[in-house]
């Protein structure tokens, strides 16, 4: 069969963000290291927000809480997202590859929302920065990469910083 003739394979990576520079470095791995120029490429930058915190108008001392309070933790998520998004516009757009850039913001517990949109999505690969947490923080906190590599249906790709142990 002739090349011209050939399809070109489409390809959705979900690139999960956050704060940390492991997750940009994920994000600039995947791009070095996963597009091809052969292939129609989405790359999903998944940003999970904490979830909400349930707001009462008292604290637990009792004091009232007025609402520039919650105004401004809203305010301060919100922006908290426009950051990661614009650190990540900046690691793609250093890259010299053709690609249809979506973005996603989620709430939630994260391990539970990234595996769910990548399963919405029908992503052909998820990949994820490790935080190197020892043995003993991964017992206490959990490991949102762990979990989401047993859980979800595609490949996975756990990307190490290289400044880890």
């Amino acid at each position: 069969m002739e090349r011209s003739n050939m399809k070109k394979q489409e390809h959705k990576i979900v690139v999960a963000v956050d704060e940390s520079e492991e997750s940009m470095y994920a994000l600039s791995w995947c791009l070095r290291n996963l597009l091809s120029p052969n292939t129609k490429n989405t790359l999903v930058l998944l940003y999970v927000k904490p979830p909400p915190s349930v707001y009462s108008s008292f604290d637990a001392a009792g004091h009232i809480f007025s609402n520039n309070v919650i105004e401004t933790l809203e305010k301060y998520g919100s922006e908290l997202v426009n950051s990661v998004m614009t650190r990540a516009e900046a690691v793609y757009r250093n890259f010299e590859t053709k690609v249809t850039v979506e973005k996603v913001v989620g709430c939630g517990d994260a391990k539970d929302v990234i595996c769910g949109t990548v399963e919405k999505l029908r992503a052909d690969m998820l990949v994820m920065g490790s935080h190197g947490y020892g043995f003993i923080m991964r017992a206490l906190l959990g490991s949102v990469s762990d979990y989401c590599a047993k859980h979800v249906k595609c490949p996975v790709v756990i990307v190490k910083h290289p400044g880890e142990k």
